[in-house]
């Protein structure tokens, strides 16, 4: 009679601790939890374009003032190169110039080279932007080649005008008599040599070996008159 007691106490204290059996509170339909999505890296900023040439054919229409007939070339040996150049700006831009069709190669091979350096160059346009001017053209800083007149001092052809001749950066390389002056203002503080400013050539420096290793030679070697600006195949 106690066994049956004591069963029964311990029948209703199980049912008292147990409680009413737990319900479940999720919706059958719930979404399962959304996986946080991987953070993604942040692209990092372009470089500088890669340098670019271009060498096509130049119509007579673009040369209204640097051909002319009775020229030492055609016009139709004359090639335009649009190429980039790096700026003192430290950006890249696209620039013009016209040479003769026999020297694109040594063109494209030396400025590309002074891309890879970020030598900076400040303008690149054809002479005809400034009616031809050499002057004009020089006091503007442009780098520019073909343009036909003669030589600085002379009744002979200068090299410009067989296309074969490339003035680069002229305020910081000017033309500079065996006096020591030149005629433009704004390039007197580089007549000197040598002279460690930015876009200035220096003799044995990169930029003129560039020019030296395509069969171009500097003006800055010349005797007596220094034409720091210019290069001309073969000289002259």
């Amino acid at each position: 009679m106690k066994r049956v007691a004591v069963l029964g106490f311990l029948a209703v204290a199980l049912t008292a601790c147990s409680g009413p059996a737990a319900t479940s509170t999720s919706s059958p339909s719930a979404a399962p939890p959304t996986a946080t999505p991987e953070p993604t890296a942040t692209p990092s900023p372009a470089g500088p374009p890669k340098f670019t040439a271009k060498v096509s054919k130049v119509g007579r229409d673009r040369l209204p003032y640097s051909w002319r007939p009775g020229c030492p070339v055609p016009y139709q040996d004359l090639r335009l190169i649009t190429m980039t150049f790096w700026g003192f700006d430290k950006k890249a831009h696209t620039g013009e110039m016209v040479v003769r069709k026999t020297v694109t190669d040594d063109v494209v091979t030396v400025f590309e080279k002074l891309y890879d350096w970020r030598f900076p160059i400040k303008r690149m346009e054809l002479v005809d932007v400034f009616k031809g001017d050499d002057y004009d053209s020089i006091d503007a800083n442009n780098t520019s080649a073909f343009n036909c007149r003669p030589a600085t001092g002379s009744s002979n052809w200068s090299n410009h005008a067989y296309g074969e001749a490339i003035d680069l950066n002229p305020l910081q390389n000017p033309y500079v008599t065996a006096g020591g002056g030149t005629a433009h203002k704004n390039a007197r503080a580089y007549t000197t040599r040598p002279l460690h400013k930015p876009g200035v050539i220096n003799p044995g420096d990169r930029v003129v070996k560039a020019f030296a290793n395509v069969g171009w030679e500097w003006g800055g070697y010349w005797t007596g008159t220094k034409d720091y600006q210019h290069f001309s195949k073969g000289g002259g």
